[in-house]
């Protein structure tokens, strides 16, 4: 499998010639999975400017450009989010000292958002590890399911938020059935063992995954001017939920036991996109994780691959904003795609996975994404590593890490594996 990249001043051609041997079972028909059919498309190039000008130096970038790709996302993909708010508290709801079995000490916190009949509580789970020496770094989640899916410890709040009706859910209300349920994609023992502190927050609290018109979740905090009205830059579920976990590390801020300066922010799928847009938005995040994170996350939209900007718009309107639907069918019209994504969090970290049987979600675009988001770590120093798709679980720990994995569209201790290794290389 070879690409071919060509070069140009205002943009990069990237003409894929090669013919996957990726398997398309369980994938939805109708849609792109021959690599020999991804017809040629121009990427905007993340150095240009949009007064033309090229970008030569990391100040440039930083001072210049950077502000532009970011608002350009803003306004066209994701929404405009509010700052951080002015009512907000936390509380400790729980502390216990001797959590999994007396290698972690475990606290769970309720952010409150907002005031009266429109105030939102926000749970957050933290393990923290006890040989550790002083503030440590560490992982912040966002999971589907609700905190206590992710490990069987009984002591875990269930959440009273609207759940997605699954295992342990009845009627969009979370039972104990579902602990542990999700336990598989979060590897909290191995990330405490390594001396890292786990935390996680569950989506639904902050934002409710369905297309309610935004009446619920985060969203009635910041009513706009016209409440019959929105604006078509007026932010959407995915920007609310990594708005909540810019909330979430704000309290990690006020924890001594934490060293908030070096928190990496991971999610998959919806939720990869998610933290990609946090780490963008937020560069306080030292570290950004995206698994499997597909359309409007670090695949590349115009190759057309898998799921669509179209499909993604239509089966999920609440994800991104209005002006988004500009694209259906036009990706090539929209201003940004997702190696400019990617390349927002430079010179931070940031880390790529994607699944070799996750065809829907485009690994091979996830990759030319991340390759496309060089040029930007290339200003203040830093390189990915290869020029092509590495093999199957032959991952690349550069600036930017990437790996494709065997396997499905999920989160596993392979790729936490790979996680936990760039954090002890750029964290530690």
């Amino acid at each position: 499998m070879k690409p071919v990249q060509m070069q140009s001043f205002g943009c990069f051609l990237l003409i894929v010639l090669f013919t996957s041997s990726f398997s398309v079972t369980a994938q939805p028909k109708g849609y792109l999975y021959d690599e020999s059919k991804v017809t040629p498309y121009e990427l905007p190039d993340p150095l240009v400017c949009v007064d033309g000008t090229k970008v030569t130096d990391s100040s440039a970038w930083l001072k210049k450009r950077r502000p532009e790709v970011l608002s350009l996302f803003e306004d066209e993909v994701f929404g405009c989010s509010p700052g951080k708010p002015k009512a907000m508290r936390f509380e400790v709801v729980e502390e216990a000292k001797e959590a999994l079995g007396g290698r972690a000490t475990r606290k769970q916190v309720v952010i409150h958002l907002g005031k009266g009949k429109k105030a939102l509580a926000v749970n957050l789970l933290v393990y923290l590890p006890r040989k550790a020496k002083g503030p440590a770094a560490g992982f912040l989640t966002i999971n589907f399911m609700g905190n206590h899916s992710v490990h069987a410890d009984p002591a875990i709040r269930i959440p009273t938020s609207w759940v997605r009706n699954g295992n342990g859910v009845k009627n969009n209300k979370a039972t104990s059935e579902g602990r542990g349920s999700r336990a598989s994609r979060w590897a909290i023992d191995a990330i405490i063992d390594r001396g890292y502190a786990f935390a996680t927050v569950y989506y639904g609290d902050i934002d409710p995954d369905f297309n309610d018109g935004y009446e619920n979740g985060v969203h009635p905090l910041f009513p706009p001017k016209d409440p019959t009205k929105r604006k078509p830059t007026d932010w959407a579920s995915i920007a609310g939920w990594a708005w909540g976990l810019s909330r979430c590390l704000d309290y990690l801020e006020t924890d001594s036991a934490v060293d908030a300066k070096r928190i990496a922010v991971m999610g998959h799928s919806r939720l990869g996109k998610t933290s990609l847009w946090a780490g963008a938005s937020d560069e306080r995040f030292a570290l950004v994780i995206s698994n499997n994170s597909g359309c409007g996350g670090a695949a590349l939209s115009r190759r057309k691959f898998g799921e669509t900007v179209k499909r993604i718009n239509t089966s999920f309107p609440h994800w991104f904003c209005e002006n988004y639907k500009k694209y259906n069918d036009k990706e090539g019209e929209c201003p940004v795609d997702q190696h400019m994504l990617i390349a927002l969090s430079a010179p931070r970290p940031v880390y790529v996975a994607s699944a070799e049987g996750d065809r829907w979600a485009d690994p091979k675009g996830e990759f030319l994404a991340a390759l496309g988001a060089e040029p930007v770590y290339q200003l203040f120093g830093h390189e990915f590593g290869v020029v092509t798709q590495p093999p199957v679980d032959q991952p690349v720990h550069g600036r930017i890490g990437y790996h494709v994995r065997t396997g499905k569209h999920d989160v596993t201790s392979y790729d936490w594996g790979q996680y936990l290794d760039f954090a002890d290389k750029h964290l530690k």
